[in-house]
């Protein structure tokens, strides 16, 4: 299942630009123009985490944030601040009503979809690590770094292996290239998405017939089938 993400911002620009991008990552995009239509769909949709810009009509984000934070609720969902602003001020109060990250405009969009993904991986952290996956005639020892494919074992490269593990865990779900590239080989490190196309066609060689279960999204990136 996707993380689901709902934008606060009352400039048509930020929104479609937002919206976009963290669609194209992977995300279920919500949205909103002003903070009571924010905490209704807060309540209503319960989103993962909220992009909340501080400059709204009728309601300041600050006041958004305080509400959100207040309320048994919601107040277990994450908040990154988006403003114009950038004094140090303006960050101290953001973080001390209780928001996770401060993004000051204009912004990166990439940058903003890293912050996003730290954000939800820092949350779920604690989540006990997987030790092995298996995923149709696929066997993955996690520890070991070991494959096998019906009883037999494969020579992966690191990063194919990583890859590999990616895939399964997310199986059911569409990872973008750029997913890929931030788990397998980092956001420090300048890949292209051409790396990732490469790395799946070698690492569907060596499944033989069970690079089935890995599928192309055309225009997006790639899945590991749930079910043959």
């Amino acid at each position: 299942m996707r993380s689901k993400i709902l934008i606060v911002d009352d400039e048509a620009d930020i929104l479609t630009l937002l919206e976009y991008n963290l669609d194209k990552a992977g995300f279920e995009v919500i949205s909103a123009q002003d903070g009571p239509e924010a905490l209704e769909l807060a309540k209503k949709k319960k989103p993962d985490l909220i992009i909340l810009d501080i400059m709204l009509p009728s309601m300041e984000g600050t006041e958004v944030c305080k509400i959100i934070k207040k309320d048994e609720a919601t107040s277990h969902i994450p908040v990154i601040m988006l403003t114009a602003k950038g004094e140090e001020i303006d960050r101290i109060v953001g973080f001390e009503l209780g928001a996770e990250d401060y993004i000051t405009k204009p912004f990166s969009p990439r940058e903003l979809i890293l912050r996003v993904k730290a954000v939800l991986k820092r949350l779920h952290g604690k989540q006990e690590k997987v030790k092995s996956i298996t995923a149709g005639p696929i066997f993955i020892d996690i520890n070991r770094s070991q494959i096998t494919v019906n009883g037999k074992t494969l020579k992966l490269t690191a990063m194919e292996f990583k890859l590999i593990v990616e895939l399964t865990k997310a199986r059911g779900n569409v990872l973008s290239r750029n997913d890929l590239l931030d788990r397998v080989w980092g956001a420090d490190v300048y890949v292209t998405d051409r790396t990732v196309d490469t790395h799946i066609r070698r690492l569907r060689e060596k499944l033989g017939k069970a690079e089935k279960y890995i599928e192309t999204v055309r225009g997006f990136g790639y899945r590991f089938l749930e079910e043959e």
